[in-house]
């Protein structure tokens, strides 16, 4: 039976993809940043890790894009790629809207993803009674780059701000339809 041949990292790479074939690679994201602590819950090890893209990672952790793709592929054994310009290295300006002020809902997550339970499902429905322009505040303990791009998909503008070590604030907010 051929061999598969070996796997690459690129910003399009799957965190859980990469740490199957490298288990290795978790201590050196934990060395990166502490958000990456947050692999060693199962769950987000099992749904999160498996469905991020190093570029969402990257937005997450605060680590910018290129350095990220770079110390992965030093910790694979894999040559270096041309360099990542921008993406995922300059958070872009806030949005007005973004805020506790203008948000129609709120919702803190932190303690069910301390409980290992993954709060998609609630959100989903959240962000579904929200009306044309209303707002939406979800509290996480980390940029939950997944569940934002599921909202983007459904026609959702999102906005983060890192405050603390485990406490990130994310606005989404429904498109407004062109008429």
């Amino acid at each position: 039976m051929p061999e598969c041949p070996p796997a690459d990292v690129t910003p399009d790479s799957r965190l859980g993809d990469l740490l199957a074939h490298w288990p290795g690679l978790e201590a050196l994201l934990v060395d990166l940043s502490p958000h990456f602590r947050a692999l060693q819950n199962p769950l987000l090890r099992r749904t999160i890790a498996k469905v991020a893209t190093l570029r969402q990672v990257s937005v997450a952790s605060g680590v910018p894009l290129g350095r990220l793709v770079e110390r992965l592929r030093d910790g694979a054994g894999l040559p270096r790629s041309l360099p990542v310009e921008g993406e995922g290295d300059a958070p872009g300006e806030r949005p007005r809207w973004a805020s506790a002020e203008a948000a129609a809902r709120s919702h803190d997550a932190r303690p069910a993803i301390a409980a290992g339970d993954h709060p998609l499902p609630q959100v989903m429905a959240d962000l579904a009674s929200l009306g044309e322009g209303q707002v939406y505040e979800l509290l996480t303990p980390f940029v939950p780059a997944p569940l934002v791009e599921v909202a983007r998909q459904r026609g959702f503008s999102s906005f983060s701000v890192v405050e603390a070590d485990e406490r990130v604030r994310t606005y989404l907010r429904k498109a407004e339809q062109l008429r």
